[in-house]
């Protein structure tokens, strides 16, 4: 997780240095981090099938193969198609497997604080995204951007091809039981055993109200994510502090993701969502006509702690919901619509900024997507029917 998404966040670094030496406008730009982020969504539904039936290590070496190739190619590129191939595609192909199989196989391996768990292993996200802006930003500074790609290439291909060799599906390939679980084999949820399939859970009403609230996340986090650096230059702010209010972003995501991981255990997965909503848009509200330097801080506090929140309450909301033999291909279909959302909130928020030179109705926008998040979890309820009341939604 450190190596994969600190160097994924890493893209608003690299922005304005791409943008300065071709001329590109930031909505082209931006494409082609929309296009790994739709390919991201779409293969995660693959991989997510894949981890359920031949386990997570050999889809995560396959996976961290193609990202440090993607970042490695983009080194060499000169032309805007390249950018698109390199990273829209390649990048976009392993990021695949950044989320849906490891929250899977956490799911599998924890029974007993599930969220709590899954929020300190998405710490790893906020961890690189503390860590990775800066850094890149201090190897432009030293060397160049084309340099600091060979450099976070190498580094995220080989962390990831020697971690996924440490993995597996769940405890029983090594004679265990889930965290929690009860010894002499396990039966229903918690065995993993127990679950909707697929083509059952599409045709419920919580299904689709996930997928579009994870839409409404993926929405909000990477059209900040993306463009709160290049907002902060326009501000007149220097490169270094830019990439420091991104940081700030990620060490609160740390904080969040073990904080309302935990508290995701004892109020609810469903709780942390409606938490999370409320923060995030009164946030993008503040940024609006924030202009100082610790407006942006406070902003960055409060937006990091929400969207890192939320995102260890996804895989056991779904798990609550519908249970654990397909766990990682719902999660996969789900997860679809977090990447619909964050394809489209950079592109959306460079096209305004191409078309009004401003960054304010942008996050207007993004603020009123927050809201509609806020709704539609409001609007969730436990499945009930012939299965019975599913618990841990």
């Amino acid at each position: 997780m450190v190596a994969i998404w600190g160097t994924y966040y890493a893209f608003g670094v690299f922005f304005k240095p791409i943008l300065t030496e071709f001329g590109w406008t930031r909505a082209m730009t931006s494409g082609a981090f929309s296009l790994s982020m739709i390919l991201h969504g779409l293969l995660g539904i693959v991989m997510g099938r894949l981890t359920d039936k031949l386990g997570p290590r050999r889809v995560m070496a396959l996976c961290g193969f193609l990202l440090g190739l993607g970042y490695l190619l983009m080194s060499q590129i000169g032309t805007v198609w390249q950018v698109y191939l390199f990273y829209g595609v390649i990048v976009g192909i392993g990021m695949g497997g950044a989320w849906v199989p490891l929250l899977s196989t956490v799911a599998r391996w924890f029974t007993k604080r599930r969220s709590m768990m899954t929020g300190i292993v998405l710490a790893g996200t906020g961890i690189g995204g503390l860590i990775a802006p800066p850094v890149a930003n201090q190897l432009i500074i030293t060397y160049d951007w084309r340099t600091s790609y060979i450099i976070m290439g190498s580094i995220v291909l080989v962390v990831v091809v020697l971690a996924a060799q440490l993995l597996r599906r769940d405890p029983a390939q090594m004679g265990q039981v889930p965290y929690g679980g009860k010894q002499g084999g396990e039966q229903g949820l918690e065995g993993g055993t127990w679950g909707f399939s697929l083509r059952e859970a599409v045709y419920t009403r919580q299904f689709w109200l996930v997928f579009v609230m994870d839409l409404c996340l993926g929405f909000c986090m990477f059209a900040i994510i993306v463009h709160i650096v290049p907002h902060a230059t326009e501000l007149g702010i220097s490169a270094g502090s830019a990439a420091n209010i991104l940081a700030t972003i990620g060490g609160m995501m740390i904080v969040g993701r073990v904080v309302l991981g935990s508290a995701a255990d004892r109020i609810g997965n469903r709780q942390i969502f409606i938490i999370g909503f409320i923060l995030v848009s009164a946030a993008l509200f503040w940024l609006v006509p924030a202009t100082e330097m610790w407006r942006l801080y406070l902003f960055a506090v409060v937006f990091g702690f929400a969207v890192g929140g939320m995102g260890p309450s996804e895989s056991p909301l779904i798990a609550g919901l519908f249970g654990l033999s397909s766990h990682g291909l719902i999660l996969g279909v789900i997860a679809l619509g977090f990447t619909i959302g964050a394809s489209s909130g950079p592109l959306l928020t460079g096209y305004i900024f191409d078309v009004t030179g401003s960054y304010q109705a942008a996050f207007l926008v993004s603020a009123a997507i927050g809201i509609i998040g806020l709704v539609l979890t409001a609007l969730l309820r436990p499945i009930t029917g012939e299965r019975g009341k599913i618990p841990g939604s």
